[in-house]
């Protein structure tokens, strides 16, 4: 895949999380610089997610772990276990807030 076409989709990422975040009833603080991207929650809990360019990853970040995501045919999908993006993210914004969010 070009870089170009890479950081196109990446930034659909980006976009898609910030506004599902800015439409949650959950207060959560959605701050983006460059290629990171930061939700913060109420009670302190951070996740983080990036754009890994050299790799062509999407990465996520928080308490739990660290996961990696590559796009294969239409999703972003773990390179450790398979799970599509935006479901873990539902997963880790749950564990880590206590709230349920659909990306």
């Amino acid at each position: 895949m070009l870089e170009s076409d890479f950081t196109r989709l990446a930034d659909s990422v980006f976009t898609r999380i910030e506004q599902t975040a800015d439409g949650a009833d959950a207060t959560i603080d959605c701050n983006r610089s460059g290629a990171v991207l930061e939700l913060e929650f109420e009670n302190g809990a951070k996740i983080i997610v990036n754009r890994h360019t050299p790799n062509q990853e999407v990465w996520l970040a928080a308490r739990s772990g660290g996961f990696h995501f590559a796009y294969r045919d239409g999703q972003w999908i773990s390179q450790r276990d398979g799970c599509e993006l935006y479901a873990k993210l539902g997963e880790l914004v749950r564990t880590e807030s206590g709230e349920t969010l659909t990306f």
